[in-house]
């Protein structure tokens, strides 16, 4: 299977900055789109930004202030988060789908989370 990792969360004052990292391991063929969905509390998951093939894509609610980027070569997916606001805190998930070579099926469809980071903004 595909193993996602995130890293970058943590807690910062309103107007501030992160960076959140993604990095997919495991024996993958070729990842088509890569993106972050974010969960508050007591909320469904709701997606933030994508990209694939077409480029980005955003929620509204963070155009203009997060900024998502991928390195093909190392697999891995981006999120740089500036101006942060209150509202912008939740658990923020990583995905990703594509290709994998499993040893028995051969190549094989994939969709796979990461474990989730935390990310707090205070007022």
């Amino acid at each position: 299977q595909v193993q996602l990792v995130e890293s970058g969360g943590g807690t910062v004052q309103a107007g501030g900055s992160l960076r959140l990292s993604c990095a997919a391991s495991g024996n993958i063929f070729s990842i088509n789109s890569m993106g972050w969905y974010l969960q508050a509390p007591e909320k469904q998951r709701e997606l933030v930004a994508a990209v694939a093939g077409g480029g980005p894509a955003y929620a509204g609610s963070v155009k203009g202030r997060f900024t998502i980027s991928r390195d093909n070569a190392r697999n891995t997916v981006y999120l740089q988060m500036n101006s942060l606001k209150p509202e912008d805190t939740a658990v923020y998930y990583c995905v990703a789908d594509g290709y994998y070579n499993d040893s028995e099926k051969g190549v094989t469809v994939f969709e796979s989370w990461g474990q989730g980071t935390q990310v707090t903004v205070s007022s």
